[in-house]
């Protein structure tokens, strides 16, 4: 997967293999049900979407998708994604397995109400 300097979402899954480009698109359009005001971009050479603030990225690896809902968006699931390898801001979802969509779909709206949240309070100072 060569991803240096992508410029688009669509550049970065076309540049997959077609197995995890299914995966990648079927993720992507949960987000964005999900959080049809954020935008998409590239940040940090991944796909993000961005909404007040960075939303969530995520990223194909060898044997895993990685999602970055943030730090909060990992602990407020935490049971609920227990059984995915994570770190402070990651979860793994295993590219063998189907991706938790409804899952994801909570996490981005968690996200969602929270950058809205952090948005409002900071145009209120």
């Amino acid at each position: 997967m060569e991803h240096n300097k992508v410029k688009s979402i669509d550049k970065y899954i076309s540049n997959c293999h077609e197995d995890v480009q299914k995966k990648l698109k079927d993720l992507r359009a949960t987000i964005r049900a999900a959080a049809p005001e954020a935008t998409e971009i590239i940040s940090y050479q991944i796909p993000t979407f961005y909404l007040k603030g960075n939303l969530v990225h995520f990223a194909a690896y060898k044997n895993h998708i990685g999602f970055y809902p943030t730090p909060s968006g990992v602990q407020a699931f935490k049971k609920e994604t227990a059984r995915y390898a994570s770190t402070k801001g990651t979860i793994q979802f295993p590219m063998d397995k189907p991706l938790p969509l409804k899952l994801v779909s909570k996490i981005v709206k968690f996200r969602v109400a929270e950058n809205l949240r952090k948005g409002k309070a900071k145009s209120e100072k």
